[in-house]
């Protein structure tokens, strides 16, 4: 559940820096750009999947450039829903999740990289030389 408001909180920043870089995309408040993040994570879950299949031909055709397009169009729905979030034209929405798409992978590998490095244990042999020693717990390794 932690993990979950982390991710959200993350794609709400992520909101925020676009409308500062974009004059396109306006946001009323933090709110407004937090029930943006909802909103679009929500479309993003169980729309987006259906989107991409049904594209797939273009997909494949474009090399995968048409997602933009699948991003920019779940983008300016969530501006027509949500009240004090405003994205202005179809190339600001393409600009606009092609922003937040960069932001929440940098911001999220980030925190996946930090939540990696806790649970690694190093240690060192007689050289001086870094190893990680994995263990087998419950047919996985550790």
């Amino acid at each position: 559940m932690k993990h979950f408001v982390v991710r959200w909180f993350i794609l709400a920043i992520a909101i925020i820096f676009a409308s500062y870089v974009l004059e396109g995309i306006h946001v009323a408040s933090f709110f407004s750009a937090f029930f943006a993040a909802a909103f679009l994570g929500l479309l993003n879950a169980f729309f987006r999947p259906i989107l991409i299949i049904i594209t797939l031909p273009i997909n494949i055709l474009s090399i995968g450039l048409f997602t933009f397009i699948i991003n920019a169009l779940l983008l300016k729905m969530v501006s027509g829903v949500i009240a004090g979030f405003e994205v202005h034209g179809f190339w600001t929405a393409i600009f606009g999740a092609l922003i937040i798409s960069a932001a929440n992978w940098f911001l999220s590998s980030f925190l996946q990289r930090q939540k990696y490095s806790e649970h690694v244990e190093k240690e060192e042999d007689e050289t001086g030389e870094d190893y990680i020693d994995l263990k087998r717990k419950d047919d996985k390794w550790e």
